[in-house]
Parts: structure tokens; sequence; C-alpha cells
């Protein structure tokens, strides 16, 4: 990409995700970053989860949240997510938008907070 395209102006966006273990959690955790403005949008659904932990495989059935935010927004973020989660090693990655329509990106920007 050059300097001139439409592009180049537009902030990063990202997609940050987290799980809980209860519903109630993950939709107050979801509120609270929403409320912070540190994501415009957050969307809480029921997943099931097979991972490695404590020697071996568990198998549960957990909440996740992604929540959409500009990507100088990622770290202050996972920061909040991580101080008020109930897990110990709470799952926090953020995965970069390579594309979207122009008017939702432009929202999403508008809604979150300044870096």
């Amino acid at each position: 990409m050059t300097a001139n395209d439409s592009t180049a102006d537009r902030p990063g966006f990202v997609v940050v995700t987290t799980t809980h273990g209860s519903e109630e959690q993950a939709r107050a955790l979801a509120a609270a970053v929403v409320r912070e403005r540190l994501a415009a949008c957050a969307q809480v659904y029921p997943v099931r989860s097979v991972y490695w932990w404590e020697g071996e495989v568990q198998d549960a059935e957990e909440w996740r949240i992604d929540l959409k935010t500009r990507a100088e927004l990622a770290d202050r973020l996972t920061g909040f997510v991580a101080g008020r989660h109930s897990y110990e090693t709470p799952e926090v990655v953020a995965v970069p938008v390579v594309s979207g329509s122009p008017g939702y990106l432009a929202w999403v920007a508008a809604e979150t907070a300044a870096g």
C-alpha cells in the first residue's frame, strides 16, 4: 500500500476474544468493556472448549466474548479484561481485522475511547 491508498489513513482494528465460565460473568464483562469505551461492540455466545489444563484434557462449556475495537486500544483492553477475570490464566487474544465495511469500521473508531 502507498501513502495515497484510501486505507492508509484508517486506524487498524482488532477483534479481542476471551471466554468465561458463565453467561452472567461474560455479559457483565462485555458491558463493562463497552461502557469504558474500550470496545464499540461485544458479542457473547456459548462455546464448547476442549483444552489441556493441570495435566489433563478438559472439556467445558464456556461463554465467548468477541470485542471489536481499534488496534491501539488492544493493550488497554487486554489489561482491563485480565484485571477483572475470574480465570487464573484467561484467554485474551487480539486478531487483526484485515478488511471490513468502511461504515462499520468508522463506527467502531467513533465509539471507542481516544488512544
